[in-house]
């Protein structure tokens, strides 16, 4: 009789190599040899996605694959990522990266890199290959940048896909880079690994190991170096203290003296209680700052009026909002970056996905939303490979708001079991591939 795992094997196909062979020295010496292991493996997969912790390198190596993949390769990123890159990421490989916006400002063979906003005015048969830097941009499946993106790149024979928080149980997220990918298409996906409930989408009980061998074809997945043989020197971060702030409010709502935590059921309640909270929070956070004057601080907000008290509260913090042009956010975030601005003030929406701020170990979070995603990004701002101290995150909310704070951290739970899980069953399928070959 054929068992399930039989079924699923004879249904799972291994996506065909599409690039070529490059040798250690054909890649810059910068790379690690780990991470050089990482760009061969994907050049000669030609089409794959690299799924990296943050800093881990996932920039370098990026660029060296676009370099060794095609003679005209396009960079996709956010528009604060795309400047980093150009600026500070190309020059440590003797690359010359030039932002464009548009098919017309390419001049010839090269790395080109442009924001999201801009891909499709890039012609696809003008590329041999295409990155998509923070890719997590796929996720959501009827998101019309998701289609778009699908749709236009299509052709291109080569493609990279780079995030650092896939979920591995996330049906949205996992089908939307096989399908761009071209490696498989999401109904098919859909029918052999995963199965539709109330609750939505989640993997069948006996496909999660086959799906994360299928995977291993075409994907790396990665916490550290040592999960691809590399040496961990070097990456073993001093340390992250998450740090509650529980500010106490007095709160009368409808029928009652005082709000309790039932009062934040649902989205529109959450909501309201953070406003009612916002003055009590953003002066706690103030004087936090006012402790550490002499500190870099990154304070993230979800609401705008968050923003414009604590910029008010903090003297010489800059608001990096939603208002300003491209250009001006991207100006400021890389002051950031480079210590022409201390304090900066931002949401998670804006400023949480790429950017390398190593030198700043002091943030606060004034409120939370339910979102893992942003939260973990955000936090990863600081808190990645090269920073030399201990990262300090306070995390400031009412006593009614605990709750959000719990659903967060069950989340990371969630996420980091998953994870542990993908990666190893990728390097035991790594292994057998290995001994096959």
């Amino acid at each position: 009789m054929t068992s399930y795992t039989d079924f699923l094997a004879a249904k799972r196909t291994r996506p065909q190599l599409l690039g070529h062979r490059v040798e250690r020295e054909d890649i810059h010496p910068f790379l690690h040899d780990w991470q050089a292991q990482v760009v061969q493996e994907n050049v000669a997969q030609g089409r794959s996605a690299l799924w990296e912790a943050v800093g881990l390198g996932k920039t370098v190596q990026s660029l060296e694959w676009a370099r060794l993949s095609g003679a005209t390769a396009l960079i996709v990123a956010p528009l604060a990522v795309c400047q980093q890159t150009a600026r500070i990421e190309a020059p440590k490989l003797d690359m010359d990266v030039r932002y464009v916006r548009s098919g017309d400002d390419v001049t010839g063979p090269g790395i080109w890199i442009t924001n999201y906003e801009m891909h499709d005015r890039f012609d696809p048969k003008a590329l041999d290959a295409v990155v998509l830097d923070e890719s997590s941009v796929l996720k959501n499946e009827t998101g019309k940048t998701r289609n778009r993106l699908i749709r236009h790149f299509r052709d291109v024979p080569r493609r990279l896909d780079c995030s650092a928080t896939p979920a591995p149980n996330d049906a949205d997220e996992l089908t939307s880079h096989a399908e761009w990918l071209g490696v498989c298409s999401r109904t098919d996906m859909l029918a052999t690994y995963f199965i539709h409930d109330e609750d939505g989408w989640r993997p069948k009980r006996h496909a999660v190991g086959p799906m994360y061998e299928w995977l291993s074809t075409w994907a790396t997945a990665l916490r550290r170096p040592s999960d691809i043989g590399g040496s961990d020197e070097g990456y073993i971060l001093p340390g992250l203290d998450i740090i509650p702030e529980t500010v106490r409010v007095e709160i009368e709502v409808d029928g009652q003296f005082f709000a309790t935590a039932a009062d934040l059921g649902g989205v529109g309640g959450r909501a309201t209680m953070r406003r009612k909270t916002l003055d009590a929070r953003c002066e706690r956070a103030a004087e936090l700052v006012e402790k550490e004057p002499d500190e870099p601080w990154l304070l993230w907000c979800g609401l705008n009026n968050e923003a414009d008290l604590l910029a008010k509260l903090i003297p010489g913090a800059v608001n990096v909002h939603g208002s300003m042009s491209p250009e001006e956010k991207a100006e400021a975030l890389l002051g950031f970056a480079t210590g022409d601005i201390q304090i900066m003030i931002t949401k998670p929406k804006i400023a949480s996905f790429g950017m390398n701020w190593q030198h700043c170990a002091r943030t606060a979070f004034i409120g939370l939303s339910d979102s893992y995603e942003q939260y973990h990004q955000s936090i990863g701002r600081c808190y990645r490979y090269g920073q030399p101290r201990v990262v300090h995150a306070h995390i400031v909310l009412s006593e009614l708001e605990a709750q959000i704070a719990h659903n967060v951290a069950r989340k990371e739970r969630d996420a980091a079991g998953l994870m542990d899980g993908m990666v190893r069953a990728m390097r035991v399928a790594r292994a057998r591939q290995e001994a096959a070959a």
